[in-house]
């Protein structure tokens, strides 16, 4: 079992097939949740800002997409138990295909949105495009490279970025170039990161480019540790963090927290927390 610089399991090679049998096969064992608890956030979040601007059809960015599980859950209504049965029996790329088509077909997307996926696997944006998840995709390191031309175009005009766990491995350059590719308009985010790395950074940089950040208090499960040595690894990065891990992490599993930005100029960050109760 290989391990990453930050001390968790490298499961790189789930983002990386021509499907997503295997992302889910690997991810069902663990648990994988995050992104099914943060549909009802991003949902409340998304039609707040429909109304709140006025604005139809929501232009939604999500980085580090993968194969457009958000977009599944937003678009379709679709949830994670049931996109785990989609893909548990495997079939191939084409059957898996078809049947995902089907469903973009069959079901009236929930909400109006259209949402982007940014990525840096080219087979998990073309699966996700061909599959009606995504109704555009870029393909970009925006840790190491400016944005294109193009790309700058498929950015504009974005309302809301959203991610469930990218942040830490994307970084505060990531968000700066998305947010200077807009022109001046400020998108509302939503970012789950994982408890392991500091937001500080992020937020520090987003303020300088006009957002107000809070955290909400609730913490939200992403999956399992693969392994005891898994675990150690990151309550050792917790520890040195100065994050206290008794009752989450040391208890088996890993943990984000919600981060909500918004420009400075509109009405104070929007608190789920008092919708959900």
């Amino acid at each position: 079992m290989r391990f990453d610089a930050t001390g968790k399991v490298s499961l790189d090679h789930i983002y990386t097939q021509p499907d997503p049998g295997t992302y889910f096969s690997v991810l069902r064992p663990l648990g994988y949740c995050v992104p099914q608890l943060a549909k009802p956030y991003f949902a409340k979040l998304i039609k707040e800002y429909a109304e709140s601007q006025q604005v139809a059809e929501p232009k939604v960015l999500d980085i580090g997409c993968s194969y457009g599980i958000n977009a599944a859950l937003l678009k379709y209504d679709a949830t994670m138990d049931e996109l785990y049965a989609r893909y548990s029996d495997g079939g191939g790329r084409q059957a898996l295909l078809a049947r995902d088509r089907e469903l973009s077909r069959s079901r009236s997307p929930v909400r109006g949105i259209r949402i982007v996926g940014l990525d840096t696997s080219s087979n998990a944006l073309s699966y996700a495009l061909e599959a009606g998840f995504l109704d555009d995709a870029v393909n970009a390191d925006l840790e190491e490279n400016e944005l294109t031309f193009q790309q700058r175009a498929q950015f504009a005009g974005t309302d809301l970025v959203i991610s469930t766990g990218c942040l830490g491995y994307v970084t505060e350059r990531t968000l700066t170039r998305v947010v200077r590719a807009q022109g001046g308009r400020l998108p509302w985010m939503a970012h789950f990161m994982l408890r392991m790395f500091p937001f500080d950074p992020v937020e520090h940089a987003l303020a300088g480019l006009g957002y107000r950040t809070v955290r909400v208090e609730e913490v939200f499960k992403q999956r399992r540790f693969a392994s005891a040595e898994e675990q150690s690894l990151v309550l050792d990065r917790l520890s040195a963090a100065g994050v206290d891990a008794r009752g989450l992490e040391a208890e088996g599993w890993l943990y984000a927290q919600l981060y909500l930005s918004r420009p400075t100029t509109t009405t104070g960050p929007h608190d789920p927390n008092r919708e959900q109760n």
